[in-house]
């Protein structure tokens, strides 16, 4: 277990670094939570390092609506291609969420035309994202999201959100370390300890994809220092999840941090541009005829 500040959730300040070499860094660090006096419409005050959480304008996560509020012609925008290796992978409590880190290159995806490297992917009970207002709460979808963090050489910033709807069928990714979420619940750390369980090499055949339906938009980390100018990619499938599943991402962390989303942020005029390569052809002066 490595020390962390106590109670509350830190992040450490240079996120780029802590995004490509998946660790921690040594320096300045602020607890944050979600709830109470550490909560997200607290976060902002915790720290200057922290303005954008409540000075941003771009600000993250969103709701995402079915109907366009935003579309460009195909010609724009690609297909996002998931090319990712199977890495050795570490399983990590890091007191505010589950995460896994990689201990070598994994691959990329091209945004924007540009290349950005998977760094690590982490879970979030219920989504972050909602679709027509729609998360958890109302017992509608999704009891979860996984966002899979990615990194160019000059820092910018890509993440792939997959939301998870509870179903029949468990998710193929989480059964890959089952056990190993069992044993970070049984560590019983609270949330000022750090767990990390080695979970051998990862299958990511569940992740190398091409993604043809998505939305996406200009945001930010949805947790401090809540960084700005982060290209998202919500993806159109929604994934099945088991009751069970949900329930073993939220066993090992601290009762303050089972429900671990920061809430919906204002738009305040952005886009959220749709891409469904099966309307490729059903494009009417440059936007989708989506009848």
């Amino acid at each position: 277990m490595t020390a962390m500040a106590s109670r509350g959730a830190i992040f450490a300040f240079g996120v780029a670094l802590l995004l490509a070499t998946h660790a921690r860094a040594q320096v300045n660090v602020i607890k944050f939570g979600y709830s109470g006096d550490s909560g997200p419409d607290k976060w902002g005050n915790l720290s200057q390092e922290f303005a954008a959480c409540s000075q941003g304008t771009s600000q993250s996560p969103v709701n995402i609506l079915k109907e366009i509020n935003g579309s460009v012609p195909y010609r724009k925008m690609m297909p996002v291609q998931g090319d990712y290796i199977d890495p050795n992978a570490t399983l990590v409590n890091n007191g505010f969420n589950i995460a896994l880190r990689f201990n070598e290159k994994v691959g990329s995806i091209f945004v924007r035309q540009k290349k950005h490297e998977l760094v690590h992917m982490v879970w979030h009970t219920p989504s972050e994202h909602t679709i027509d207002d729609e998360r958890h709460e109302c017992m509608h979808e999704f009891p979860a999201e996984l966002q899979l963090i990615h990194l160019s050489e000059d820092g910018g910033i890509a993440i792939v959100a997959i939301l998870y709807k509870y179903g029949d069928d468990e998710d193929k990714l989480l059964l890959q370390f089952k056990d190993q979420l069992s044993q970070l619940a049984q560590q019983n750390c609270s949330s000022d300890q750090e767990t990390h369980i080695p979970i051998g090499v990862l299958n990511t055949k569940a992740l190398r994809r091409q993604y043809t339906k998505f939305w996406s938009y200009t945001g930010s980390l949805s947790t401090p220092p809540c960084t700005e100018n982060v290209n998202w990619i919500i993806v159109g499938k929604i994934r099945e999840i088991s009751e069970d599943q949900v329930a073993a991402l939220q066993a090992p962390l601290a009762a303050e941090y089972k429900n671990n989303s920061r809430p919906v942020q204002p738009m305040n005029g952005r886009s959220v541009f749709r891409y469904d390569l099966a309307k490729e052809k059903r494009i009417t002066n440059g936007y989708y005829d989506d009848d």
